[in-house]
């Protein structure tokens, strides 16, 4: 972190913020800190142990002037809470458009039995609705995957459940047994 410590007539202030008087024992002994060559501990509890520039410049001839707020843009970083994989949030307008989002894969649905639709986001951030047999098993998504995006053919990923997440392990289970009907299941790159 890079610190300027500006010395006034009247104080001091650092990275053109508020003047602090020479007067005030907290300052005091922030100065003192300085002058036997340690960072303080309010600059301590600022970077969290990180690495501190100090530079100084001397106004002692001078009285403080507020300086004119500038514009400092967001330099910190940002996180992103809830699923590890990123939510794209399209919604078809028409049922034509769904229709098109439903991958005709060589996948075998047996329409005398009981069919579920899958929605699974991929790790690259987009997404694959397909309808399946409840008879299917988990191992058919994960081929399914493979056949619609085969750049996941070489790649180790594994199957999780949205809210609350649950790893899919036992590939062998059908998607009845494994209760993910109608559910969204997240692709999350190993």
């Amino acid at each position: 972190v890079q610190i300027l410590l500006k010395l006034w007539r009247n104080g001091f202030s650092l990275d053109d913020g508020e003047l602090r008087s020479y007067s005030d024992p907290t300052n005091a002994q922030f100065l003192e800190s300085i002058k036997r060559g340690e960072i303080p501990v309010e600059l301590q509890r600022l970077v969290h142990g990180g690495q501190v520039n100090l530079g100084m410049e001397d106004h002692q001839e001078q009285e403080y002037v507020k300086p004119r707020l500038r514009f400092k843009a967001f330099s910190g970083e940002g996180q992103k809470l809830g699923s590890l994989t990123p939510e794209i949030v399209s919604t078809p307008s028409s049922p034509e458009e769904e229709e098109k989002s439903i991958l005709n894969a060589p996948l075998l649905i047996d329409d005398s039995m009981p069919a579920t639709k899958i929605q699974i986001r991929l790790a690259d951030g987009s997404r694959l609705i397909q309808r399946f047999n409840q008879t299917h098993r988990i191992k058919d998504i994960r081929e399914f995957i493979i056949q619609a995006r085969p750049a996941f053919a070489t790649t180790d990923f594994v199957l999780v459940t949205t809210f609350p997440n649950r790893e899919l392990t036992d590939e062998s289970l059908t998607l009845q047994e494994a209760d993910i009907l109608n559910t969204v299941i997240l692709q999350q790159l190993k």
